[in-house]
């Protein structure tokens, strides 16, 4: 089991009161799997992808990634596990925009110390895969958002992680550029990756192997996509 989570909660203060943003959260996710998570705006869709993600850590319940408990994980520990086992793509890309495609790719490797050659051509690689070989000293200025999407994507996979998270990947696209990067998640997962991402838009849900739904911070598993939310 890649992802374990047991009756997590997060909350947070407002005012004088405590918000319970995400309620005993469970989630199993094998390795493999592509896995959406569907919600409306404020579900706590967010919040619970940050933790699955080390970016933030929970209030109570018990997390595990790959086996490790990661519950009282230190800062630069969080920072080594999203380093060696995670990958991000989100809706705005977060390319750095005075480096060209091929720093922006590297950028991970070169925090994980690989040298500067083996990052370099390891890059080159991850841009080739997503038809980008052709664009390697480009700045994310000169490309299209799809373009720039398949850069971020490039970054996600470049150090061939154990999972990708995906936020609302396609948010900021136009509809042929987003059908073009669910195609590039399908063959992804086709390939063994194991994907987790999260929607808002059912069309992009369904592409997944498994859905499932949180709102008001409860989380209930459709197990496959397709099946109706009850």
């Amino acid at each position: 089991m890649l992802v374990e989570m047991t009756n997590i909660c997060k909350d947070y203060p407002q005012g004088k009161q405590t918000v319970r943003v995400l309620k005993d959260i469970c989630l199993q996710v094998e390795e493999g799997e592509y896995l959406t998570i569907m919600g409306p705006s404020g579900s706590g869709k967010t919040t619970l992808m940050n933790l699955i993600g080390c970016l933030d850590v929970p209030t109570s319940g018990e997390y595990l990634l790959a086996g490790e408990n990661l519950q009282s994980a230190n800062a630069n520990r969080m920072a080594q596990v999203r380093n060696r086992l995670l990958g991000f793509v989100f809706q705005s890309f977060h390319l750095l925009p005075k480096l060209s495609a091929v720093d922006n790719v590297a950028l991970p490797l070169l925090y994980a110390g690989v040298a500067k050659k083996e990052r370099q051509d390891m890059a080159r690689q991850a841009l080739e895969t997503m038809g980008m070989g052709d664009r390697l000293a480009f700045r994310p200025n000169q490309l299209s958002g799809g373009q720039c999407q398949r850069i971020a994507i490039a970054r996600a996979i470049v150090g061939n992680p154990k999972l990708i998270l995906a936020d609302e990947p396609t948010g900021a696209l136009d509809s042929a550029s987003g059908r073009q990067i669910m195609d590039i998640f399908d063959e992804l997962n086709a390939g063994g990756a194991t994907i987790i991402m999260i929607t808002h838009e059912q069309e992009i849900a369904q592409r997944a192997k498994r859905l499932c739904y949180i709102r008001d911070g409860i989380l209930t598993d459709a197990r496959k996509a397709g099946e109706q939310h009850e």
